[in-house]
């Protein structure tokens, strides 16, 4: 919690900072053109202003590579993992909006469901800052549900409600703010993954159950964020774009890889000879897992977003570990002869397993039966182990935050000096085989990593509105007619009108000589009450109780009918994404035309959020402070996998 303090405070400075760089280049490009003086002082003033934000960027990334804070308690001799940090929002008010949509579409007194509503709010406020457990992760699901029942409930497709997210960038601090409640769900899915990470960080890996705890959860973690990359492919913040996603997967499972191969060390490695092969071929993957993701975060456009101090630690692990695997292999042919009792087969078929190719003039059987041949390239191995430890060593020292990281250097200098001390112990000899380079060792695992996709349906959420009725029917989408009274008279002990369908009923084959029908009553109309009774979660046998309760006594119904969907209205929403350079841009949903040709075929609608570098010329630039500028694309809507979360959702 602390620690999301201070992120919130950092963010309200970035925030200040980057709207007096937008005003400064406002004044520099529209005032300070033809007047030197009031330029320079405006180039001084932007000067200063751009130092700030670096420092402050400086800070969040300290924030992103505290990994003492998040790392288990216990005393452990291990190279620490990265966790993400959670997403910071601002307050929202739900009530006015959903008070008055439940008044104007509901037609129910909205004071009825200020609790409700009050549930709603204090949920939200709570996930902000979770638990680091799994009652934290299944609090965040349960808002993200909760989120699928209002988004069908309150925000119809047609216009926006007026409510105003606004989440900070877990990376650069910037703020992003938009009407749609879809930057919820997505910025709430990215914490559900970031807890996750937090959750696998603080596992004991001094244990097996610790271990396979933190794997789970970094698997989970994983899942998440694909889940969030593939459902919600527009996002407007450099955190959650496509990009930045797919390296933040990579990093999870990579951190997993590194966890399994832990597990597998836990109880001590033997020093034999199909063991050290094992070991070699998991801690090789290790390795390589932790160099493609160190590429990753080198490319265009993730590189100017991800922590520097992330990127040295993959690239710091991926020495080491590829170090560990060639002082693995290294120990296999100097410390193990081949005896007269081995199976000289399977040591061969075992050692031609970890390489690609062999260096010129070797041949694996040769060397397994050749000492001096085995002493040689054992010590080509760890001339190469020495070398990677030493690059590794060289990266952590030219990284200030990985610098004060006291377990990092002293988990690096002990692999380093096992290495040096191995390679002392071998015999010197001057003969030119004492140059032959050591071969690349082939990855393997017999631990398949890979992501866990989130189940929310394992996770029961009951819906806060359930009052307002099912929401096949009672949903923004739909649209009635205000509650009408019906007052039924029996004729001859009939009502004059079947009822059919599940919850609510509807009219059914009704007469049109009945009283009801005189009074009103319509062919499709759903009865809403009974008497005082409430209904619409009510089923037709049980309506009918309802009705003969009463005799031949005239009753009082309530009835709505369904009008057909009005055609779109004109509406805009804009992504709010202040003074970043190389910005996503400012979108704007489309107005659609006046009048559509009812026997043309409505066209397909674009994605809620359209990435900016696809629709540079339909949009404005958010390089200053923004004004909302409609642009010219159409709306599209993403169809989540999970049909629950989708607003067209049949479940509903």
């Amino acid at each position: 919690i602390k620690l999301q303090n201070q992120r919130a405070v950092l963010n309200q400075q970035i925030l200040r900072a980057v709207r007096m760089r937008a005003g400064a280049e406002n004044l520099l490009r529209y005032v300070a053109t033809n007047n030197n003086k009031v330029r320079e002082q405006v180039l001084l003033e932007l000067s200063f202003v751009n130092s700030d934000l670096q420092i402050l960027k400086e800070e969040l990334e300290g924030l992103n590579i505290s990994v003492e804070v998040y790392q288990n308690t216990e005393e452990t001799f291990s190279i620490p993992l990265v966790p993400l940090g959670l997403k910071e929002t601002k307050e929202v008010d739900f009530t006015l909006p959903l008070k008055d949509f439940i008044l104007e579409h509901y037609s129910e007194d909205s004071s009825e469901y200020e609790d409700e509503i009050a549930d709603l709010m204090d949920l939200r406020q709570a996930c902000r800052t979770p638990s680091r457990d799994e009652a934290g992760i299944e609090m965040l699901i349960s808002y993200f549900l909760q989120l699928g029942y209002v988004e069908n409930r309150f925000f119809p497709p047609t216009r926006h409600m007026g409510v105003l997210f606004t989440w900070y960038d877990s990376f650069t601090g910037v703020p992003v703010c938009q009407q749609n409640l879809l930057l919820e769900k997505a910025s709430i899915l990215f914490n559900i993954g970031a807890l996750y990470t937090q959750i696998g960080t603080r596992c004991n890996r001094q244990t097996q159950a610790g271990l396979e705890n933190a794997v789970d959860a970094f698997q989970r973690a994983a899942g998440v964020l694909s889940y969030l990359k593939e459902t919600f492919t527009h996002t407007p913040s450099y955190d959650m774009s496509p990009a930045m996603l797919n390296v933040l997967v990579k990093m999870m499972l990579a951190q997993a890889q590194e966890c399994v191969f832990e597990q597998i060390g836990l109880p001590g490695i033997r020093n034999e000879f199909f063991t050290l092969v094992k070991m070699t071929q998991e801690v090789a993957k290790v390795g390589e897992v932790y160099m493609l993701v160190n590429t990753a975060m080198n490319q265009e456009p993730v590189k100017e977003n991800i922590p520097y101090s992330w990127s040295k630690l993959a690239q710091i692990k991926s020495d080491h570990y590829k170090a560990l695997a060639h002082y693995f292999i290294a120990t296999i042919l100097c410390d193990h002869e081949l005896q007269s009792g081995d199976d000289e087969d399977q040591q061969e078929k075992a050692l031609s397993q970890l390489y690609d190719y062999m260096p010129e003039g070797l041949m694996v059987l040769t060397v397994l039966k050749d000492k001096v041949q085995r002493k040689q390239l054992g010590k080509a191995h760890l001339r190469k182990a020495i070398v990677y430890h030493e690059e590794a060593l060289r990266v952590c020292g030219l990284c200030k935050k990985l610098r004060n990281i006291d377990v990092l250097q002293e988990v690096l200098t002990a692999a380093h000096k096992r290495s040096l001390l191995k390679y002392a112990q071998q015999e010197t000899e001057d003969d030119f085989l004492s140059l032959i380079q050591a071969p690349d060792i082939l990855p393997k695992t017999e631990h398949r990593i890979e992501t866990i996709t989130p189940q929310f349906s394992k996770v029961k959420v009951k819906d806060f509105f359930h009052r307002l009725g099912p929401l096949t029917v009672f949903s923004a989408k739909q649209r009635w007619t205000a509650p009408r009274t019906i007052r039924i008279h029996l004729e001859a002990g009939e009502l004059g009108f079947s009822l059919k369908g599940g919850s609510p009923v509807q009219i059914y084959c009704l007469d049109p000589v009945c009283s009801a029908a005189s009074m009103g009553l319509k062919e499709g109309d759903y009865i809403v009450s009974v008497g005082d009774v409430d209904c619409k979660w009510l089923g037709v046998n049980e309506v009918l109780e309802k009705f003969k309760s009463v005799g031949e006594q005239p009753i009082e119904i309530e009835v709505i009918s369904c009008q057909d969907t009005a055609a779109s209205m004109h509406s805009k929403s804009a992504t709010y994404s202040v003074g970043m350079q190389k910005t996503y841009s400012l979108i704007c949903l489309a107005m659609e035309d006046d009048k559509i040709d009812q026997t043309k075929k409505a066209p397909l609608k674009l994605p809620f959020l359209s990435w900016g570098t696809k629709n540079r010329q339909k949009a404005a630039s958010t390089l200053c402070l923004p004004s909302a500028v409609a642009g010219s694309s159409q709306i599209k809507k993403k169809l989540s996998p999970f049909t629950l979360l989708n607003t067209e959702s049949s479940l509903y």
